[in-house]
């Protein structure tokens, strides 16, 4: 634990000098201001990611969470793509200075015909013509022996700059080039980003196919959301956009498959009322992520239940169509409130179809054990940050979308909101509607 630690110190301490050295060493005179600010920056911005990442289960008050969150978390997105770009920039910088170097020459001078070669003897020549021919003399120099020639070069002597000054200029130049295409490409990218997520959720649509499931049900709608992530970033007015966007799709199911807060009821209950409003023909669902082990799941199951939606931990429920069983998050498993597969899908009737929720993906190998005809997950928020979505791809059978595991499907959601940084880049959030298909319609 303690080399992991250390290990990522080392790493944060060293991409924020790369940062110092390329932003502010490399574009700053030494001494001056600009630099002071600068460097000032590159030291207070990771103390404030540090203090954000640790603020929730440290028992700072909320209302300091709310102030070190938004420039802490969103530091750690703009770090991320200041990064790549500098690295990119790595290639740019000595094409750019060459071509600097080239332009500062000129053009090549032209080419000068060689004299001809005077013949011995040949000083003087006469003519048929013009009679006696005259001495050939060139005209005198009126130039005196102090007064260089007009074209000559500068005596280094009387150029008050120093010797390398061009070529400080021109990496100055170029440094400066390279760190405000950096910042652009990074300001531009994120903001674009925490845009995507404040404006709310997109609404996909999929349709899966049942062998088990009755005719008289085809057609039936689950609205699926994951990953809200309540906190000192999104508070009550994004709860209120993913219930508005769930609500419009007139689902007849709706199911909250984990990871809806970042805090205790007491800092985010007020946040999550909006939750009161969902409504569907069936009901609406919840099973825990492994945030909600982080913020006191004992308290959020019992508020959940407060809100009129339905936790299932390690349970099951039959619905007219189909079997619907939910099971806690492997996180819970620390304090014994871990996933029961046996207990949620053990005693069922195999001849009906069966819908399992699961915060995370991972869960669907035994699923495929207990013959589960679907499972709903969310979790990897689909990446989230670009290029998280390669990452993701290590640790989950399933980043995004719709895939086969034998004869269970499972569907991943990307989640309606965002953890750390209010920022997607490649991921955008969703919630989606899953139309259950009757082979036998």
């Amino acid at each position: 634990m303690i080399i992991g630690v250390l290990a990522v110190v080392a790493a944060l301490v060293g991409v924020h000098w790369y940062v110092w050295r390329r932003m502010v060493r490399d574009t700053t005179r030494p001494g001056g201001l600009p630099r002071r600010i600068g460097t000032g920056l590159v030291v207070l911005l990771p103390v404030l990611t540090v203090t954000a990442l640790v603020s929730t289960n440290a028992g700072v008050p909320f209302t300091l969470q709310r102030i070190v969150a938004w420039p802490g978390y969103l530091w750690l997105a703009v770090l991320l793509y200041l990064v790549l770009a500098l690295v990119v920039g790595e290639a740019v910088r000595p094409l750019l200075t060459r071509f600097l170097a080239r332009r500062a020459a000129g053009p090549p001078p032209e080419e000068i015909p060689e004299p001809v070669a005077a013949v011995p003897g040949a000083a003087a020549r006469t003519t048929p013509d013009d009679g006696p021919a005259t001495p050939s003399h060139s005209a005198p120099d009126s130039r005196t022996p102090d007064t260089p020639a007009p074209d000559g070069p500068a005596s280094r002597a009387d150029d008050p700059r120093p010797p390398d000054e061009p070529a400080l200029s021109r990496r100055l130049f170029v440094s400066r080039v390279v760190a405000v295409g950096a910042a652009t490409a990074a300001a531009g990218t994120v903001g674009y980003g925490t845009y995507s997520v404040l404006r709310g959720p997109s609404t996909r649509h999929v349709t899966v196919p049942l062998a088990k499931l009755p005719r008289a049900a085809h057609g039936f709608r689950i609205a699926v959301v994951s990953d809200i992530h309540l906190g000192p970033i999104l508070g009550r007015g994004h709860a209120q956009r993913v219930v508005d966007a769930v609500n419009r799709t007139g689902a007849d199911l709706i199911t909250v498959v984990g990871d809806l807060v970042d805090g205790t009821v007491a800092n985010l209950g007020s946040a999550a009322a909006p939750l009161r409003e969902l409504r569907a023909r069936h009901g609406a669902f919840f099973v825990t992520g492994n945030h909600e082990y982080f913020s006191g799941a004992e308290e959020w199951v019992d508020y959940v239940r407060e809100l009129g939606i339905h936790p299932l931990e390690n349970a099951r429920v039959e619905l007219p169509a189909f079997d619907l069983a939910g099971v806690n998050d492997f996180a819970g498993e620390s304090d014994n409130q871990g996933p029961d597969f046996a207990r949620a899908l053990g005693d069922r009737d195999t001849s009906r179809a069966s819908v399992l929720l699961a915060h995370q993906p991972v869960a669907v190998h035994d699923a495929v054990d207990y013959g589960v005809d679907l499972q709903l997950s969310g979790h990897t928020h689909g990446g989230q940050l670009w290029p998280g979505p390669l990452l993701a791809e290590l640790a989950n059978p399933t980043v995004a979308g719709l895939e086969r595991y034998g004869d269970t499907q499972l569907y991943v959601t990307r989640g309606a909101g965002a953890w750390g940084p209010p920022v997607r880049v490649g991921a955008p959030s969703d919630i989606t509607v899953v139309e259950l298909a009757s082979k036998q319609a």
